[in-house]
């Protein structure tokens, strides 16, 4: 893939399914109140990060490619 990826997760929509921190552990926590976050805002582009973004079952986690801006998840529509 070779970009780098802004990850961001939108605390009022998640709501702790952990399916994140399932499909990529070193990418995302919980914290004490069940809120997922990634450990690193900025992270190489990789499948555990899109897999962990397109199973949140209420697509809690966005990826934009870094500098550009172009969203990689969720896709536009």
């Amino acid at each position: 893939m070779g970009d780098r990826w802004r990850v961001e997760v939108d605390r009022g929509v998640c709501i702790g399914s952990a399916q994140c921190v399932h499909h990529a552990p070193a990418g995302f926590r919980l914290d004490t109140g069940r809120q997922s976050h990634p450990v690193h805002a900025e992270t190489d582009a990789g499948e555990q990060v899109l897999a962990a973004a397109e199973s949140c079952p209420v697509e809690a986690i966005t990826l934009t490619v870094l500098g550009s801006g172009e969203p990689v998840f969720p896709p536009e529509e």
